[in-house]
């Protein structure tokens, strides 16, 4: 663990992106203000566990949900019925370009050679 001594309003710098400034000491208090990337979660440790034990215990599968998703919930989660692929498929389109075979006329506009 690097240990810094900081008063206040010095800074200490994670990285490129993370400031740590030294806001305010009140007795056996010291406030700090973090500067970061909206892209990096910044909690308390005690928030930071919370957390965590929250989306391990979200991720755990149990039998009773298994249970409920093959009962009557099945049905209305079921994939719909396949399409026919020959409806689906797509039409393809028709070259464009000006490669004096084309058969799509230019408008006047397009024709007028530029000035």
């Amino acid at each position: 663990m690097l240990v810094l001594s900081r008063q206040r309003d010095e800074t200490i710098m994670i990285g490129d992106d993370i400031e740590i400034t030294v806001v305010d000491i009140r007795g056996d208090k010291v406030r700090l203000g973090i500067n970061a990337p909206a892209r990096i979660a910044v909690h308390r440790k005690e928030v930071y566990e919370a957390i965590r034990s929250e989306n391990q215990r979200a991720s755990q599968i149990n039998k009773n949900d298994l249970a409920a998703l093959r009962g009557p919930l099945a049905a209305a989660i079921s994939p719909g019925p396949l399409r026919d692929r020959e409806r689906t498929r797509a039409t393809p389109l028709p070259p464009l370009g000006r490669t004096g075979t084309d058969s799509v006329p230019l408008s006047p506009r397009q024709a007028e050679p530029p000035r």
